[in-house]
Order: C-alpha cells, then sequence, then structure tokens
C-alpha cells in the first residue's frame, strides 16, 4: 500500500514514536492522521485529528472503529513498560498483567475492531511496533520482553488471518530509542524520527517486518545460531 493518500490511525501518538509516525505520516502525504491517547488534549501537532482511546478497554476500541470508518492503515504503537524482572520483583505479576493489557491485548483488540474497516477500504496494513526484545530477554525488563514475544507471535498470527481480505501486516522490531521509556538507558539510541520514516517505508514495500536498528538485525540473525540470543543477556530494549 502507499502511504500518500492513505488514512492513518496511530495508538498512543501524543508522544515519543507514536508522534514521530504522526509526522512521518503527514510528510509522507497521508490523507488524514487519526492521533489516538487516553487524554486527546494531549495531542497538538497540527493536522492531526485527536482521539480518545484507551487501548486496554475493548469497548473504546470498537468506537474508535465506528468512528473512524475511513482507515487503511492501523499502527499500534502504545506500549508500556513496568521494569519488571520475573523474580526479582515483588510486583512482578501485577506488572505483567499491565503490561499484557496494552502490549498485547491492546495491538489484538485494535485489529479485531479494525479488520472490517480495513477490508471496507480495500485492505490496507497494520503496523506492530514490537521491539529487538520480542527474541530476547534481561532482568529488568523480563515481563516487557515476555509481552513483546507474545506480540510478535500475534502479528505473524495476524498477518495469516488478515492476508484473505488483503491486509498487510508488518511487524516493527527495534532496540533502544530516544524516547521516554529508554531515558534511563545508556548507549546509542536509534532516532524516532527515523525509525517511523523506517516503518513506512516497508510498508509501501510490503515488507512483513522490518528491523530498523543493527541490535534488532543481529538478535534476528542471532536466532538461527548455536547460541541464540535469548540463552544470553544482549543489549537491546
Amino acid at each position: 500500500m502507499q502511504i500518500k493518500d492513505s488514512v492513518v490511525f496511530i495508538t498512543g501518538a501524543n508522544r515519543g514514536l507514536g508522534l514521530a509516525f504522526a509526522k512521518a505520516a503527514l510528510a509522507a502525504g497521508a490523507r488524514k492522521v487519526y492521533g489516538a491517547a487516553r487524554d486527546p488534549k494531549s495531542i497538538t501537532l497540527p493536522g492531526v485529528t485527536p482521539v480518545a482511546l484507551d487501548v486496554t478497554q475493548p469497548a473504546q476500541a470498537e468506537a474508535a472503529a465506528r468512528a473512524c470508518g475511513d482507515v487503511t492503515l492501523l499502527i499500534n504503537n502504545a506500549g508500556i513498560s513496568r521494569g519488571s524482572s520475573f523474580l526479582g520483583s515483588p510486583d512482578a505479576v501485577a506488572a505483567a498483567r499491565a503490561e499484557f493489557e496494552t502490549n498485547f491485548f491492546g495491538p489484538w483488540t485494535l485489529a479485531q475492531a479494525f479488520a472490517p474497516v480495513l477490508a471496507a477500504n480495500g485492505g490496507g496494513g497494520v503496523i506492530n511496533v514490537l521491539s529487538a526484545l520480542s527474541w530476547t530477554t534481561f532482568p529488568s525488563v523480563a515481563t516487557y520482553s515476555a509481552t513483546k514475544s507474545a506480540a510478535w507471535s500475534l502479528s505473524n498470527g495476524l498477518r495469516n488471518e488478515l492476508a484473505a481480505q488483503g491486509t498487510q501486516v508488518t511487524s516493527l522490531h527495534v532496540g533502544y530509542m530516544d524516547t521516554d521509556m529508554a531515558a534511563h538507558a545508556e548507549g546509542d539510541k536509534a532516532s524516532p524520527d527515523d525509525v517511523a520514516r523506517q516503518a513506512l517505508a516497508g510498508v509501501e514495500a510490503g515488507q512483513p517486518e522490518v528491523l530498523a536498528d543493527e541490535v534488532s538485525r543481529q538478535l534476528k540473525q542471532g536466532l538461527s545460531s548455536p547460541t541464540p540470543p535469548y540463552a544470553g543477556s544482549p543489549r537491546a530494549a
């Protein structure tokens, strides 16, 4: 599909990568961009139509799909990380439940709600924002990693199920980005603007996955090695 003249719906569009997606979509000639956030007043980028949406609430997802019936590209960007290990954090289970609601069930719910809309508008596409941590983990973000691994499986399953209606699904993987979520992390960080441009270019090229930085490329390549990345704890987020 082409971004020019498309109608784009972005979750978590008020900051970070979501805001970068909104800017990139407008720059690429999108006809309309919906920016979804829990507080629609936080959507301030000119040219973006604010939408009130908590991705953990299925009724709100369904309402958004009814209200935005012209969407041709859904970008599941909203995500959270509670910085929890499996065994060393006393609230690990609660943290995982919250992360799964946003990072896994959120994209699933949005895909369910918008699938008929995309079908009615010619098929279109879905971008699911995942992570280099879809393929590995380390203690400080163990529960977050589990949600992104599950979301990778979700994306692959959605790709199969939506193919019949002509909807393409693109998974975006990236390590640390220069956003609030990774503000605590040291080292190199990818530019959200560059990542968003790469993802949209991948959609236009019909790519099933976009590996937006060297960390994600190395980890994906390492899956077939004798010592795969999930056997250790490489740096990624």
